[in-house]
């Protein structure tokens, strides 16, 4: 009898973590699927206020693209091949729905330079695509901001952490104060710095980002010294003093107290109990510094005259050139709100009990 008892509770237990099991995937599928809704609504946003802050600075786009020399005819054709003569609602529509279908538009200053001003019909001007222009920057700036992660996660958990367990004695202090130093410099100053002593002292790393036709950063792996320095530098400040926060807070709690009275040993503790609890508050932390990184990245590449999408934005607002600012704009809103999603997400399977309390509401 007691056998069956077990059996038949061994299969209600296998039951019931069966069912918690589904209810869990249902409630972050749920979670998911509406902050992927509120995200293409904030992007949806988004693309109109960039388009309308783009479209209404001063001066006619047309003429600054062709010059001062440039004929009325030749600035009304340009103003055609780009849509302006067009009602501003009209224009957002056709670049909000190429945009969705992964058109970009064409490049103003492409067109004018490919002679759109002496007469080229309204065919599609090869080189000129927005999209095909942007790939080769983009992928260079992925490749800059991918190390700078790469590096920036695991470096500010291991002295966030080692802060953190150590608060108010020299290696939190050496750490914290460090971190607060480089944090005051703005990355322009850092960036700066770093080319005085590696390049003009030590004459180790060069100070521009030189990459040649056809390839790839990785190719001139010391033209990404000094950038992924001055990034790593700015960033890391940020999240190593927020994760030590985190670790200083979670070691005085009385769970932790009571792990090590229990006679565990401190690694086990650390890991088992302090690090996961931390964990959660710092994704936010490290999801808040990849979108400054974001940021950061379009002053360092002009520092550097590094070829990413930072210069190419750069040069793009210099030349007048609306629709690849618009495209850049447009891209890193994207990717600001993926983050967000992701480290939303990532919180919610790090901390049970955020699950619980979305499947009860």
């Amino acid at each position: 009898m007691t056998s069956r008892s077990s059996d038949f509770a061994s299969v209600g237990t296998g039951e019931v973590d069966a069912v918690s099991s589904g209810r869990a995937r249902h409630t972050i599928a749920a979670f998911l699927t509406k902050r992927l809704i509120a995200g293409a609504a904030t992007l949806l946003v988004a693309s109109f206020v960039i388009f309308f802050a783009v479209n209404v600075l001063p001066g006619n786009v047309a003429t600054a693209v062709l010059g001062k020399n440039s004929t009325p005819a030749n600035t009304a054709l340009l103003r055609r091949r780009l849509h302006l003569n067009r009602p501003f609602i009209v224009r957002y529509g056709d670049w909000l729905g190429d945009a969705l279908q992964g058109n970009l538009g064409q490049s103003a200053v492409a067109l004018a330079q490919a002679g759109v001003g002496e007469g080229v019909g309204s065919g599609t001007v090869q080189n000129a695509g927005v999209a095909q222009k942007i790939g080769t920057p983009f992928r260079n700036s992925v490749i800059l901001a991918g190390i700078t992660i790469i590096l920036l996660i695991p470096l500010s958990l291991l002295l966030g952490c080692l802060a953190g367990v150590r608060a108010g004695r020299s290696a939190d202090y050496a750490i914290s104060y460090t971190a607060l130093v480089l944090g005051a410099f703005p990355e322009f100053v850092l960036g700066t710095l770093l080319i005085f002593l590696f390049f003009t002292l030590l004459n180790l790393f060069p100070p521009i980002a030189l990459v040649g036709p056809g390839q790839t950063p990785l190719s001139e792996p010391n033209v990404l010294v000094l950038p992924v320095l001055t990034l790593l530098g700015v960033s890391l400040s940020f999240s190593a003093r927020q994760v030590r926060a985190g670790m200083a807070e979670v070691m005085r709690q009385d769970y932790v107290a009571m792990a090590r009275l229990n006679g565990l040993h401190e690694r086990r503790v650390l890991w088992r109990y302090a690090l996961r609890n931390a964990l959660a508050p710092s994704v936010q932390v490290f999801a808040q510094t990849i979108q400054y990184l974001i940021g950061g990245i379009i002053i360092v590449e002009s520092v550097f005259a590094y070829p990413g999408i930072g210069t190419f934005l750069v040069d793009a607002v210099t030349a007048r050139d609306v629709p690849e600012v618009e495209a850049v704009a447009l891209i890193l809103a994207a990717i600001y709100i993926l983050i967000n999603i992701a480290a939303d997400l990532l919180v919610l399977l790090l901390v049970p009990k955020l699950r619980t309390g979305l499947a009860q509401t």
